[in-house]
Formats: C-alpha cells, structure tokens, sequence
C-alpha cells in the first residue's frame, strides 16, 4: 500500500517479494541498490529512479512496512546512509509503538 511520499504517485502496490520492495520485506533486509536496472525483476515504478534503498520497518521481528527512497542519480545511496534510514526506521517505530 502506497503512503505518504514525495513526487509523482507511481506504483500503488507492490507484491511480496517482488522488486527491491517485495524483496526487502521478504527478506527482512535493507536493499541497497546502486543501479535499478542490474537489479533482477526491478519494478520500473519511475523511469527517472537510477539507485534506490529500502529499508524494512520491524516491529516484534516482523516487516511491518518498508522505507523507499529512490534517486536519478547511479549509485546516490551508500552504508552511511543505509546505517541512518535504519536508525531513523527503529525511532519510529520506537515512538509509534509506545
């Protein structure tokens, strides 16, 4: 299901273990992503995204959503930011299960 964003809306829903999505909140891992299309099954939802990283929210070790951030840019996204968006993940969670 589709929430809250910034840009055009594009894909709505994304099956379980589909695309980077689909296989983050398979697998229960952060995908870190530095160029889409070498990525197997990707799911063009933009055709201006390059790299992306989603990050799996948990919550009592389950998937409870995923965090999806895209860019134009090949290979925007690196362990710094990956080790942020993860931290940012479990302070909502954090708060939001309070």
């Amino acid at each position: 299901m589709l929430g809250p964003f910034q840009g055009p809306v594009a894909c709505t829903r994304i099956r379980y273990g589909k695309g980077v999505c689909g296989t983050a909140w398979k697998e229960a891992v952060t995908q870190l992503v530095p160029d889409v299309d070498a990525f197997p099954g990707h799911i063009a939802c933009s055709s201006l995204s390059r790299s992306e990283i989603v990050v799996p929210v948990m919550v009592d070790d389950k998937v409870w959503g995923v965090l999806d951030v895209d860019s134009e840019a090949l290979a925007f996204f690196d362990e710094t930011d990956k080790k942020y968006l993860e931290y940012l993940c479990d302070e909502i969670v954090a708060k939001v299960t309070k």
